[in-house]
């Protein structure tokens, strides 16, 4: 179980809970984020629908995503809402909740190793990296992409970046996505091969000048026709790159009398 900053959830707030004890008239949760504190989910919360038995809604031990309806500080107890939760915001926040578990326990993990306690963990770390990316995980994803500036910038302590740095490289593996597109490449010049050879020889260059965690890959389908591959973290950076190593082409084609075309492929 994580442990949070805060005591109680506030009003609106959608949080992932276990179901803990059902009952006719309603059930019990734990509400996972705040260290298993009890909250209650009214039979009238549970679905939009009449339902004949609450069970065939939830089962002990379920994890669910619900809203905060009610909270009382005084007394410390919560009501919640299952009904009342779309569709797309409980698809997000179990992503959310599933990527900060597994964020909580690597950095334990890393706590354990030199030397450190759960509180520091997540004082000197968790909630770090929470508050600078929004989300702990994306923080060691950064890490593992762009390296110690990641963790530096977010304020993470020196003692703990090396141990974090392993562990990340460790359990973490990001995703690619690629992008392709064909170009043509002509001139009918004596040295308009060696021209050519100088334009493609531009684009792994000015994507490295993008990124240097980016991919290039540019091969011949037979001349006029040449692959521009980019493989990158996501569609953003990708598109980025290849925009900027365009304009590199077009403006050395230009200089250089070469007729360029370029085609993004069709997916």
């Amino acid at each position: 179980m994580v442990k949070t900053r805060k005591e109680l959830p506030r009003v609106g707030e959608y949080v992932v809970a276990t179901v803990d004890k059902i009952f006719d008239y309603g059930a019990y949760v734990k509400l996972d984020e705040y260290e298993g504190l009890e909250a209650y989910l009214p039979w009238s919360e549970v679905s939009t629908r009449w339902v004949r038995n609450i069970r065939d809604v939830i089962k002990e031990g379920q994890k669910i995503v619900v809203k905060v309806i009610r909270v009382n500080r005084h007394r410390k107890t919560v009501d919640v809402s299952l009904k009342k939760v779309p569709d797309n915001e409980r698809r997000k926040k179990m992503l959310w909740w599933k990527r900060y578990v597994k964020a909580a326990k690597i950095i334990e993990l890393v706590a354990e190793k030199i030397g450190k306690t759960v509180d520091e963990a997540y004082r000197d770390v968790v909630w770090k990296l929470e508050d600078y990316y929004g989300d702990p995980m994306f923080g060691l994803e950064e890490a593992v992409l762009r390296g110690e500036e990641a963790l530096r910038e977010a304020g993470i302590p020196n003692e703990w970046i090396n141990a974090l740095m392993q562990e990340a490289k460790r359990h973490i593996r990001i995703k690619k996505v690629k992008i392709r597109g064909l170009l043509f490449l002509r001139s009918l010049k004596p040295y308009g091969v060696e021209d050519i050879r100088k334009i493609l020889l531009s684009i792994p260059e000015t994507v490295d000048s993008v990124s240097k965690d980016l991919k290039t890959r540019v091969y011949t389908l037979g001349a006029p026709r040449y692959v521009v591959e980019i493989e990158a973290p996501d569609y953003k950076i990708a598109e980025k790159a290849l925009s900027v190593a365009l304009e590199r082409v077009e403006e050395l084609s230009k200089e250089l009398g070469v007729v360029m075309k370029f085609e993004r492929e069709k997916k």
